[in-house]
């Protein structure tokens, strides 16, 4: 585990008490907190990957050949 994938992960884990304490405090039935908490942990498990994935510099996908430096005109 990247370390910035554990930090923005504990950052999302701390928003996610604070709103299920905060639903708590409101009256929110028990099951629909920990039904927004699984929620909520996968929204921030998706987020935490996709910001902490490397980057690939392959060229992939940028319109030009090999052999043509100038990218094409559209």
């Amino acid at each position: 585990m990247s370390s910035s994938f554990g930090i923005y992960l504990i950052g999302f884990i701390i928003l996610i008490i604070g709103l299920a304490l905060g639903a708590h405090l409101a009256g929110a039935p028990t099951t629909w907190i920990a039904v927004g908490v699984i929620c909520l942990l996968g929204i921030g498990i998706l987020s935490a990957v996709k910001k902490t994935q490397a980057k690939t510099s392959s060229g992939a996908g940028t319109g030009t050949r090999p052999g043509n430096p100038n990218p094409p005109r559209y």
